[in-house]
């Protein structure tokens, strides 16, 4: 089969039936991961050694250059994936970038050293900025929102690059300053004529994305685990983490999947307009504390691990709250962005996240953790039904 090297890249029929996510884009989101497995070693290891504000710091800004970088490919695909060779070598390279960037990602966390980290960043925007340029050339009706897209992608990663040369005490304040920029790139463009996402498509993507975040975490733990056993570690020692994060991860995927996102994201492309243009991106923004906090008890378990094996002098409460923290933001997370109509499971989703923190702190084991979580995830089974979230949810919140 010969495919051509150049096909006008048009905006695809957001509604097109069976719409599904290619076998390219699977093996983007699997690249991907090797970044986020990276940065959730980062975290780890800045923890054990109880260098905290560093773990959080870097962690948070790492995955958030990971995720961004996702996120901007993600919805670009949605509108334009027309899959031919010239679009195929675009993700190649973005792939490249991305395995840079998780090359820089050891020295980021252990010096602040972010050089390599914005290469591969470089890399990966330089491909996505050629990508929109060549849909502002073809597609005349989105014409003036592609190139917003070009000229606030490219003038973002020139920020990124000064960056570099801001001193030590300046870099997070502007780091800020360009995640925030990076943010309103999306939202200035699509005020122009937005673009022809397919919204079961994006749902897909996010979906697929976080399950196999959840598989990372389970493999972070699973080696954590074995190398504890290759060191001399007791098997004794480690059971409760093993089960822990075995328990945790199958209550994180059932709530995620609980309600389903396309519903949700459908009805937002139906009735575009500034309110649920908003809702679309709070929708979209909020899954970085949903991606971040699954990667992260990924983490927490291998540093219950260390703590179990007395390799690190990390605090029991400190062990179990490297844990409990990350699950809450994502118990959390799933729960407002996941929530339609507001409902009384939903509330006690929220006190279940209080909870786990309250009882890690005063020093349970980690596997108290995961029997909430597992408890959250039971008391929303997927049969919850829109007639409980109607007769649950308040007045105001119907419109």
């Amino acid at each position: 089969m010969t495919r051509r090297v150049l096909l006008p890249l048009i905006g695809r029929d957001p509604s097109e039936a069976h719409r599904t996510s290619t076998p390219l884009e699977l093996l983007f989101d699997l690249c991907f991961v090797v970044a986020v497995a990276q940065a959730g070693t980062g975290l780890h290891h800045a923890l054990a050694e109880l260098h905290v504000r560093d773990a959080l710091v870097g962690y948070s800004t790492v995955f958030f250059a990971i995720w961004w970088a996702w996120v901007n490919f993600t919805w670009f695909a949605s509108s334009y994936d027309n899959d031919d060779l010239a679009y195929r070598f675009g993700v190649f390279v973005q792939i490249g970038g991305v395995l840079v960037l998780a090359a820089g990602v050891p020295r980021a966390f252990a010096g602040s050293d972010f050089a390599v980290v914005t290469v591969g960043y470089l890399i990966m925007r330089t491909a996505l900025v050629a990508g929109w340029l060549r849909a502002a050339k073809d597609d005349r009706a989105h014409r003036r929102t592609n190139l917003r897209y070009a000229e606030g992608i490219g003038a973002c990663q020139l920020g990124w690059v000064a960056l570099l040369v801001l001193p030590g005490e300046l870099r997070m304040t502007g780091f800020i300053v360009m995640a925030a920029l990076e943010m309103t790139v999306p939202v200035w463009a699509e005020r122009a004529t937005p673009n022809p996402w397919h919204p079961h498509h994006i749902a897909e993507r996010y979906s697929l994305f976080t399950t196999i975040v959840l598989g990372e975490t389970i493999l972070a733990a699973t080696l954590a685990v074995q190398s504890a056993l290759d060191s001399g570690g007791r098997l004794d020692e480690v059971s409760e983490v093993a089960v822990t994060g075995l328990v945790a991860v199958c209550a994180m995927w059932w709530l995620y999947f609980d309600r389903p996102n396309e519903s949700q994201v459908s009805g937002l492309r139906e009735r575009w307009d500034s309110t649920t243009a908003t809702s679309s991106f709070v929708w979209g923004y909020g899954h970085y504390f949903v991606l971040a906090g699954a990667a992260a008890v990924g983490a927490g378990l291998a540093v219950a691990v260390d703590h179990a094996t007395g390799s690190s002098t990390i605090t029991p409460s400190g062990a179990a709250l490297s844990v409990a923290v990350p699950a809450a933001f994502y118990l959390i997370a799933v729960t407002l962005l996941h929530s339609s109509h507001w409902t009384r499971r939903d509330t006690v989703a929220l006190l279940a996240g209080v909870l786990m923190v309250a009882l890690a702190a005063m020093g349970a084991p980690v596997i108290s953790t995961a029997l909430v979580l597992a408890a959250a995830a039971a008391q929303m089974p997927k049969s919850a039904s829109s007639n409980e979230a109607t007769s649950e949810s308040s007045p105001s919140s119907s419109t």
